[in-house]
């Protein structure tokens, strides 16, 4: 099986298991525990939280570790909230479903920021829509198309006003450099599995001085927090992971991309790129194919040996076009043959030529038993 399905989620590097084992067999310890068993659990997380810092340009003390990217998300949202004064919560429109459904559950009125064709928040009038605002939360990257958005500006604009400003940048740490410093930003989410980590492990950077207030209430564990006992070889994943994407330039992930998107364009009449070709994660490719339905191409390529995405991996099997579609302004026949390919470090040159040779077949294919009168259910057929 090739898999480009890497923004849903990426393989465990094989250094970060090196680096978990010890700590799923012998290091079972709680990390508050006073024995030494357990201070080399809590110096484990410590060094960790230093590996993740540094990805990020952040202090050690600014990083939360938290059960995933969706309660990082949830942790700084809810926190804003509560500790905003009056005003609108400003997000954009293609946020992920973590932060929409997030703010939709929340009291205060949310304005939907909208995006341009090309899937980036337009700046015009943006400075009017935050007049009101109380906070703000944009993507740095859309996990659906890769487009990625302008912070920095988003972030100068919303410090002129005084105005927090978080980021769900799960998609964007450790595929593209990230500094919160230079980007700006109060606080900004990530998650281990998106860059080679475990599952079930994220963090929440939190800038020092920033008023903030725990989703979660217990004993205290980070520093007040984040209560619950800490999954040490999760944190140790995920630190190790850090560092790993540290030493691997993101270029090779583009190398694959535009190799593999080069060939199809050359054997596929009627596909497009999807997004901002000039602002787009190196990893991401998100295509759709003329006279073609996604449901009928995933068939096709998982039978041979191909693994993708019909948009973002909270959508696949729903037979509608995304929010991210709608508000690119997609027409939703083009929308309904759209898929995405997404690249991990782990990929070869070899794979992405023959993943790329495998979806001509597909949709070459697929367009011949549409062509000839036989709707998609006779894919399902024996």
């Amino acid at each position: 099986m090739i898999y480009l399905d890497a923004n849903a989620t990426t393989p465990l590097a094989p250094e970060v298991l090196e680096a978990m084992l010890p700590w799923l067999r012998d290091g079972f310890a709680n990390p508050s525990g006073s024995y030494s068993t357990a201070r080399l659990a809590r110096k484990a997380i410590d060094q960790a939280r230093g590996e993740v810092a540094e990805l990020i340009g952040a202090d050690a003390g600014e990083i939360i570790f938290t059960g995933g990217g969706t309660e990082s998300v949830n942790t700084a949202l809810q926190s804003l909230d509560r500790l905003a004064g009056q005003g609108t919560a400003v997000v954009s429109a293609i946020e992920h479903s973590a932060v929409l459904r997030c703010v939709e559950n929340l009291t205060r009125e949310v304005v939907r920021l909208p995006v341009t064709a090309g899937g980036r928040v337009e700046m015009a009038g943006l400075a009017r829509v935050l007049d009101s605002a109380a906070y703000v939360s944009l993507m740095a990257a859309n996990n659906e198309t890769g487009v990625i958005q302008p912070l920095g500006e988003v972030a100068a604009l919303a410090r002129e006003r005084g105005l927090p400003l978080h980021s769900d940048a799960i998609q964007a740490v450790g595929k593209i450099p990230m500094d919160v410093r230079e980007t700006g930003v109060d606080l900004l989410s990530l998650s281990a599995h998106k860059f080679h980590g475990p599952k079930g492990i994220g963090a929440l950077y939190l800038r020092e001085g920033l008023r903030f207030q725990p989703l979660l209430h217990g004993g205290g564990q980070e520093s007040g927090r984040r209560s619950g006992t800490e999954n040490t070889a999760a944190i140790v994943g995920m630190g190790a992971a850090a560092a790993w994407v540290m030493l691997r330039a993101c270029e090779s992930m583009q190398e694959l991309r535009d190799a593999f998107e080069q060939k199809i364009s050359a054997g596929v009449p009627g596909v497009f790129v999807n997004g901002d070709v000039g602002h787009r994660l190196p990893n991401t490719s998100h295509l759709s194919f003329d006279g073609c339905d996604a449901a009928g191409l995933l068939i096709l390529l998982d039978d041979a040996g191909l693994a993708c995405s019909a948009g973002s991996a909270c959508m696949t099997g729903k037979q509608k076009p995304s929010h991210v579609q709608l508000a690119m302004g997609i027409p939703e026949g083009r929308a309904k043959g759209s898929l995405r390919f997404s690249f991990s470090r782990l990929n070869t040159p070899a794979e992405a030529l023959t993943a790329a040779g495998i979806v001509t077949k597909a949709v070459d294919k697929l367009r011949r038993v549409q062509g000839a009168g036989v709707g998609p259910v006779a894919l399902y057929s024996p």
